[in-house]
């Protein structure tokens, strides 16, 4: 069954260039968005898989689209959310934690090469967070602030299993379920099992929250980089 997308961006060849892209990768773009209105209208309608929601639109952001996106959570039908990814040409933090806050899945640059973004798509579809390389190293240097984590939040870290901070420490390092299975030598289901285990046991709403709250804890340490400020 073929992933279901709608784009949402104020400029016409963004959104045109999207579509074939996804198209060209077997992802079926079932709607076309110029503002955040019509955004929530289109996936309220259509019940995508996936939302690719620009931040700067006309009438309605791409921040407050997502938050009553995601607010319309399903009735009786038993069905899934549709999942937002963030595509814009601003990485400033603001966005980034706006874009979390909302409830975002993934917050990539709209500098992404084709196979990425299809990937991407794909990605927040498994359960996986997203976010660009260059925002989450400005995401765990400039924002890693531990004095702000609250005494449940390290009692509930307390309550992982070995093996289950083991796994957080690698979803903080960008490890996808694939990669967790292969590296730990588990089924990508039991990998599922232990993420499920951690978000439940954290209260997080999804694993981008547990990354952000692992380099905040200070269970992972940033990477120190040599490279200049862009």
């Amino acid at each position: 069954m073929s992933l279901r997308v709608v784009i949402a961006d104020d400029q016409e060849l963004v959104r045109t260039g999207f579509a074939m892209i996804l198209r060209s990768a077997g992802i079926d773009v079932v709607g076309q968005a110029a503002d955040g209105l019509e955004a929530v209208e289109l996936v309220a309608r259509l019940r995508p898989d996936v939302a690719l929601m620009d931040i700067r639109m006309p009438r309605l952001d791409g921040l407050e689209a997502t938050r009553r996106i995601l607010a319309r959570r399903p009735a009786s039908d038993g069905g899934e959310r549709t999942r937002i990814l963030i595509l814009t040409t601003f990485d400033l933090d603001r966005y980034v934690y706006e874009a979390l806050a909302a409830g975002a899945s993934g917050f990539l640059l709209k500098d992404v090469s084709a196979s990425h973004l299809a990937n991407a798509v794909r990605l927040v579809m498994t359960g996986d967070a997203l976010l660009a390389p260059t925002i989450t190293r400005r995401l765990v240097e400039r924002h890693a602030r531990r004095d702000a984590i609250h005494a449940d939040t390290h009692a509930r870290l307390a309550g992982l299993t070995p093996r289950e901070l083991e796994v957080l420490r690698l979803m903080a390092r960008g490890h996808n379920n694939r990669e967790l299975a292969d590296r730990l030598r588990l089924s990508e289901a039991t990998v599922k099992t232990h993420v499920t285990h951690i978000l439940t046991k954290l209260d997080l709403r999804d694993r981008i929250h547990a990354v952000v709250l692992a380099y905040e804890t200070g269970l992972v340490e940033p990477a120190v980089r040599a490279e200049p400020e862009q």
